[in-house]
């Protein structure tokens, strides 16, 4: 009898992952110093967020600032996330995180400490893996504490919109 695959959130996604990634990092950081693991653990994950966002641009098929947030579902799936859009056009993409159900869950694990390596410091990478010609600047996340977190991307003025060859490169 064959069975469907099963569907999780990137929310619930993330939790597992954190679950597992949690100890692992707390383990090496005593024995390698807590700088040191995180660092390791950034890169990692800078690593797979600018990956996984080449894979986002090859599955949408293009790899314009447009398709960029037509993506951004994915990351509220289950409403994990309460969006403020301030502006959307061809060149910019603004809007503020109001809720931030992946910072409650780090934070309802006793990893808070984790989460912006776990989860924040992926948003940049996974845009730049996208097209490299989208900036992100961001001045304070929800897991760092802020009310909000401030999303302003922003396409360069090179745009590079044909993902097939890898490189996002038309």
């Amino acid at each position: 009898m064959a069975t469907e695959p099963v569907s999780v959130t990137l929310l619930e996604r993330r939790e597992i992952e954190a679950k597992i990634l949690g100890p692992l990092i707390r383990a090496f950081a005593r024995e390698i110093g807590e700088e040191r693991a995180l660092e390791v653990v950034r890169k990692v994950v800078a690593e797979l967020a600018r990956q996984g966002g080449a894979e986002l641009a090859r599955s949408v098929g293009l790899a314009s600032l447009e398709a960029f947030a037509a993506t951004l579902d994915r990351w509220r799936a289950g409403g994990a996330l309460e969006i403020d859009m301030l502006e959307q056009s061809e060149t910019k993409l603004s809007f503020n995180v109001t809720r931030c159900r992946y910072a409650e869950m780090y934070r309802a694990l006793g990893m808070e400490d984790l989460g912006s390596s776990l989860s924040c410091a992926r948003d940049l990478h996974l845009a730049k893996g996208f097209n490299p010609d989208i900036e992100l600047e961001r001045t304070q996340t929800i897991m760092e504490g802020a009310r909000h977190c401030d999303f302003r991307f922003r396409r360069l003025d090179r745009e590079r919109s044909d993902p097939s060859d890898g490189s996002g490169a038309s």
